[in-house]
């Protein structure tokens, strides 16, 4: 039976990609770099820490990482603050209450740094749903390195086939199975250029999702 189910944040909960997308896109006119859309897409489950050591590589910006990262950072808390139209994605409220009120435990594994994540979780009252937080910026390597699910998994004190993964993107569906673990790709129209081939579900809306058709998945 399914015990524990990880969620990611970023596509899952809530649509922040808009609000990435303007505030990487301001810091990539700042450092007068082009970056494709293809790249960007690429960059879908990365920390903002490895995607700035790719950037830096890749342009050969003289900026420490860490710099780069607090500037984007403080880009998306601006955007963020002042962002009326945010809202959780239609139906994962929902969700969320029915496996909380029928003992499933929920975890987050998001590639978001932990200030993104609290600012997200208090916007929306989250914090009192989810037993752990597990954010990428605490691993060196970002989706789909399978580290943030395991350790999620481990917190949890749940084993991997008793856990499920809800992922948006194409690196973190290949994190979720690279970890062993059950994976229901959300292929929502905010989703784009995402591989979704490899997840064991596909799903398009949250209703298709509830308590008594998770609780018996198997493998």
């Amino acid at each position: 039976m399914i015990q524990t189910v990880i969620f990611d944040m970023d596509g899952v909960i809530v649509d922040t990609e808009p609000v990435h997308h303007y505030a990487y896109n301001q810091h990539f006119k700042q450092l007068n770099i082009d970056v494709s859309p293809e790249m960007y897409a690429s960059f879908t489950g990365n920390s903002t820490k490895n995607i700035f050591e790719k950037l830096k590589t890749q342009f050969d910006l003289q900026e420490e990482v860490a710099t780069l990262v607090e500037t984007k950072r403080q880009l998306f808390n601006e955007a963020f603050d002042h962002k009326e139209d945010l809202f959780l994605l239609d139906g994962v409220e929902d969700l969320i209450h029915d496996l909380h009120q029928n003992g499933v435990q929920l975890v987050l594994g998001s590639s978001s740094a932990k200030v993104t994540i609290d600012r997200v979780f208090k916007r929306f009252g989250l914090h009192p749903y989810f037993s752990h937080i597990v954010s990428g910026e605490d691993f060196p390597q970002s989706k789909p390195h399978p580290a943030i699910f395991l350790h999620a998994a481990f917190l949890a004190q749940t084993p991997v086939e008793s856990c499920i993964v809800i992922e948006d993107s194409t690196n973190g569906i290949l994190a979720a199975k690279a970890a062993g673990i059950y994976c229901i790709g959300y292929d929502s129209f905010h989703s784009k250029m995402q591989d979704y081939s490899k997840a064991d579900k596909v799903i398009s809306h949250f209703k298709e999702l509830n308590f008594e058709k998770i609780k018996n998945i198997r493998f």
